[in-house]
């Protein structure tokens, strides 16, 4: 296993298989989930692409024109439609807007897997979108990492 962040380049062989992990980060108040999910999936033969910056800095202002932020942003926008696969979580202590936009980007992508728990404010609007477009959804973390371990698993 290796573990991509931002701001490092996405550099990727032809046949790696990559997970992209979309979901609840909330400017660092989200509970750690990506170190949860890397961890279950350990001995995986898988690049994660973790968009959680180590060296985030909460009072950056986001804007187009600030180029760290910039930076960030594309950095995402480009891991997501490199990865073989993205998983998703929403935790239920956060709103995660940014998560909702992406659900919707990916949505139709064929590559989304949603676990979106019990508790997220607007859990059912996330039911809806995944039951109407085909998207496959768990119940938990631990389910998350089983999903994509059986959907990357020749």
């Amino acid at each position: 296993m290796r573990v991509i962040v931002p701001p490092d380049p996405l550099l990727l062989a032809t046949e790696e298989r990559s997970i992209f992990l979309a979901g609840s980060i909330a400017m660092g108040n989200a509970e750690p989930w990506q170190e949860a999910l890397i961890e279950a999936l350990r001995s995986f033969d898988v690049v994660i692409l973790n968009p959680r910056r180590p060296a985030w800095d909460a009072s950056w202002v986001q804007s187009i024109a600030n180029p760290t932020f910039r930076e960030q942003v594309e950095w995402e926008l480009a891991a997501q439609e490199l990865a073989t696969l993205v998983v998703m979580y929403f935790a239920p202590s956060t709103q995660a807007p940014i998560t909702l936009l992406e659900l919707g980007l990916l949505a139709r992508s064929g590559k989304l897997i949603v676990c979106c728990p019990e508790g997220f404010w607007r859990k059912g609007n996330v039911d809806v979108v995944c039951a109407r477009l085909g998207v496959e959804q768990v119940d938990s973390l631990d389910a998350l990492a089983r999903a994509a371990l059986r959907r990357l698993t020749p």
